[in-house]
This record gives structure tokens, C-alpha cells and sequence, in this order.
């Protein structure tokens, strides 16, 4: 990365901050920034950049300057126990696999069969429930 696509400093603050919401292109910048951070960290067998922030300061100095300037505070945050938390997932899923466990597929709906447009399920029909309920 390297750079910052965005002219003044002010833009760029106010996203890591939290004060500004990034647009399409700043999200695509700090994402970018997060999958080359992390590409290093695993490079180095680091999975937790909090917890080994001195291990992975001095493993990925570049990639770390880069996320944490191209990311909002919050994100960089987010990412990081996120990243923590999927490899741990990872983990348990092979574990469990490795014990003979049987994967199941799982599809979650909150629509009856044939769709929300069944009487009494569509957004008009809760209206009207609500509506009654309401005295109206």
C-alpha cells in the first residue's frame, strides 16, 4: 500500500477516527491493507496481533503502518479479534472433524415455504395485525 488515494489529511483522520463513514473506494483501500496485514502475520505464525503486538510490530512493521493508517480505529479493532476469533473456529472445526464428527448443512430462513407472500406473513398482513392491535 503505501499511500492514501485521498487529497488532505483531514479525510483520512476523520475515518480513523470514526467521524467519517469511508466510501466504496476508502473500504476497498482498508481491506486491501487488512489482507496484506494479515497475509503477514500468518507468514509468521501470528494469530493474535493484540496479544503478540510486539511480535507482530517487529514481524510486519510495514503492513501494520499501512492497516492501522488505512482503516478506521474501530475496524482495525474489529478486524483483529475477528481474525482471532475465525482461526479458533478453524481450530474447533478440524478438531471436531478429526473426532468423526458428521457435518451437517444448515439453512436458515425466516420465510415459510413458498416465500414471505403467504397470508399473514407479508409486511402488509403484519401491519394490519399491528394495526388491529392498535384499535385502528
Amino acid at each position: 500500500m503505501g499511500w492514501w488515494p485521498f487529497s488532505g489529511d483531514t479525510r483520512a483522520d476523520a475515518i480513523r477516527s470514526g467521524t467519517a463513514i469511508p466510501n466504496r473506494q476508502e473500504r476497498t483501500v482498508c481491506w486491501a491493507a487488512r489482507d496484506a496485514y494479515f497475509a503477514c502475520l500468518d507468514a509468521h505464525n501470528i494469530v493474535d496481533a493484540n496479544k503478540d503486538a510486539s511480535a507482530a510490530a517487529k514481524a510486519c512493521p510495514q503492513q501494520s503502518a499501512d492497516f492501522e493508517r488505512d482503516c478506521a480505529a474501530a475496524w482495525v479493532k474489529y478486524f483483529k479479534q475477528w481474525r482471532v476469533a475465525d482461526v479458533q473456529k478453524k481450530r474447533r472445526l478440524e478438531e471436531l472433524r478429526r473426532q468423526g464428527a458428521v457435518e451437517m448443512e444448515v439453512a436458515t430462513s425466516f420465510a415459510p415455504e413458498g416465500g414471505a407472500g403467504e397470508k399473514g406473513k407479508g409486511k402488509g398482513d403484519i401491519q394490519e395485525m399491528l394495526d388491529r392491535k392498535r384499535g385502528r
